[in-house]
């Protein structure tokens, strides 16, 4: 049959639309941890970006919490691993690394920050000061020549001083993010160059921070370890979760309007990785990792994603307090588990911190009202999010005009308003329950 000319020339008019090239690139990861089973595929995965993008100027940034005091190999050897990645990303091309709560975790903090400027890196922070002389330990921002654009990097942390290691917190006079950065920003915001706002003070002050910066900035959020992303007018806004499952690959173009960023999530694969970094890696755990860390502890039924495992080990702890449901915060979680073998070392990746289960016994509509909070995911609608990362388990579907048992850890027990709200419920121990115990118990046949 022959083909009608005036489709023919219909078709010759159709313009297909082509993505603006980036100006310039940033590959930007919060919350790792010490994810040593991602650190090398990261770097490759930074390779990859810039290879997909010859010729256009690409950066890296790590938001907060490069490390982790859990990881027993990474404390013993003073964050070896940690330093030679960040030294790895700095010979790519320019680093910027934002000071969270674990930066502190292996050294005090000035020789942290030495030692992460050892790196190549440009460090930035600008609410963290020192109480002997009130200055910032680092500057609050770092401009970072891409191309012919000098992107500005502001950088802000917590100030939640009970989530820093107990032996550097006389060393921390924490400003206020909000109230430091209504203050400063003023001064710091760059005139026509792009901006990136690294936050590490979750997503309830970058609700706040977020208003404060020009319209078509990037704003990179962390510390919750949620995963999202978001645009707010021309702004873009995301959180890449936790341990390097993901990364933000933000590109800076320009439209009618002018610059702005678009971000887009990739997942960190398993593979490739890189090999300088690799070997290091083995190299470094076949020196530091004890005979306890080895000893195998129980057995996955399945391979488990960083999610996953949280919602097996909630569940868990539910069953063990003989609860009807459980509420756990997202944080208190880390790394998958893999099917079978699981070592001590995976174990505790996965369960960064130990305790006692607490329980109460709530109504059921305000049990339903907590449920609606937890279990976010990365398609939860910006505007139903509060900030929290609760992880939610239940035996059976929750009934209206029913009681309920639940259980919780020691440390959302503790700070029970923060979690659950002014009308938290009086929470007592579980006498005998730790929530690794729990964890512990599920995984064994």
């Amino acid at each position: 049959m022959r083909f009608p000319e005036r489709a023919l020339l219909v078709l010759l008019f159709v313009q297909i639309p082509v993505a603006a090239a980036p100006e310039a690139l940033v590959v930007i990861a919060g919350d790792l941890h010490s994810a040593y089973e991602r650190s090398a595929q990261f770097v490759a995965l930074v390779d990859a970006v810039r290879a997909r993008h010859s010729g256009t100027p690409v950066a890296v940034a790590i938001n907060g919490d490069a490390f982790e005091h859990g990881n027993g190999v990474a404390r013993r050897s003073g964050g070896e691993v940690d330093f030679a990645f960040l030294a790895a990303l700095a010979r790519r091309g320019p680093l910027v690394v934002n000071l969270g709560n674990h930066e502190p975790d292996y050294h005090d903090v000035p020789e942290t920050v030495r030692r992460l400027r050892a790196t190549g890196a440009e460090v930035v922070a600008g609410n963290l000061r020192d109480p002997a002389n009130g200055q910032p330990y680092v500057a609050a921002s770092v401009d970072v020549p891409l191309g012919r654009h000098r992107v500005r990097f502001i950088g802000v942390s917590t100030d939640r001083l009970a989530t820093f290691r107990v032996a550097v917190r006389p060393q921390l006079d924490l400003a206020d993010p909000v109230v430091w950065a209504r203050a400063a920003l003023p001064g710091l915001l760059p005139f026509s160059e792009p901006l990136v706002l690294l936050s590490h003070a979750g997503l309830r002050v970058d609700r706040e921070l977020l208003p404060l910066v020009p319209d078509g900035s990037l704003v990179a959020g962390a510390h919750d370890h949620l995963r999202f992303t978001h645009e707010t007018g021309r702004t873009a806004y995301f959180h890449t979760g936790s341990w390097l499952e993901a990364a933000a690959v933000a590109r800076l173009e320009r439209d009618d309007a002018g610059l702005r960023w678009r971000v887009a999530l990739e997942e960190v694969p398993a593979a490739p990785a890189d090999p300088e970094l690799a070997r290091r890696i083995t190299e470094v755990l076949a020196r530091h990792l004890a005979l306890e860390d080895a000893s195998v502890v129980g057995r996955g039924p399945r391979a488990m994603s960083p999610s996953e495992a949280a919602r097996f080990v909630v569940e868990a702890a539910r069953w063990a307090a003989g609860a009807d449901a459980a509420m756990i915060g997202g944080t208190t979680f880390g790394a998958g588990l893999p099917a079978g073998e699981v070592t001590r070392h995976a174990f505790d990746a996965c369960v960064r911190f130990d305790g006692p289960l607490f329980a109460a016994t709530v109504d059921a509509e305000w049990l339903l009202r907590l449920q609606a909070r937890c279990n976010q995911g990365p398609e939860t609608p910006f505007a139903e999010r509060g900030g929290e990362n609760l992880v939610f388990a239940a035996s059976r579907p929750i009934e209206t005009g029913r009681r309920y048992r639940l259980v919780t850890s020691d440390w959302a027990a503790r700070q029970s308003t923060r979690y659950f709200g002014p009308d938290a419920p009086a929470f007592a121990e579980v006498p005998g329950v730790t929530l690794k115990a729990a964890a512990l118990a599920a995984l064994r046949p």
